[in-house]
């Protein structure tokens, strides 16, 4: 009788670790679970929105008759073959120049207003970085800020600096010559 009880309170030991790593494991699944929902959309989900790509068609000069830009300010197509220097403008870049900027891994951050306010807090956002990132008026634009990469844009009209460097950390440096 002994040697029965021993071997029944074996495996009922058995079983409990058995249902405990079961209950354990089923525990973990659903907290990966719970933190794969709530990280899912940062980690996945780009900044800005998707335009397909126009090409990187190289122009003579800013005249040169070309299809129309399917943004505006444009995220990719037609442009001239060399760009605006990296930094701060205080003139509007022609999209046929803008273009070539963002092929070359470039981020263009432009502002449509008289507003010495907003590009006081753009400035120290741009100079953070050495390259790639541009600022410039864009006066044609209908919101007061526009962010472009190659094939994205981000457009708003309230500062938000916590976007402007999500966009840019997402695409400054990411080349699009054709290979």
């Amino acid at each position: 009788m002994a040697k029965g009880k021993q071997k029944g309170s074996r495996r009922a030991a058995r079983r409990r670790g058995q249902v405990q790593w079961f209950v354990a494991i089923a525990v973990a699944v659903a907290l990966a679970g719970v933190g794969l929902y709530w990280w899912w959309p940062q980690a996945w989900q780009q900044p800005g929105q998707f335009f397909p790509s126009l090409g990187n068609l190289h122009l003579a000069t800013a005249d040169t008759p070309h299809i129309p830009y399917n943004t505006d300010p444009p995220t990719s197509g037609p442009h001239l073959p060399y760009i605006a220097p990296w930094g701060i403008h205080t003139v509007p870049i022609p999209k046929e120049l803008q273009v070539h900027n963002l092929e070359d891994g470039g981020v263009l951050v432009q502002y449509n207003c008289e507003c010495p306010d907003l590009v006081a807090k753009l400035r120290p956002i741009v100079e953070r970085y050495k390259d790639r990132v541009v600022l410039a008026p864009y006066p044609p634009m209908k919101v007061k800020i526009a962010l472009t990469a190659w094939s994205r844009i981000d457009a708003f009209d309230a500062f938000d600096e916590r976007r402007i460097v999500r966009f840019i950390e997402a695409y400054r440096g990411i080349d699009h010559h054709a290979r």
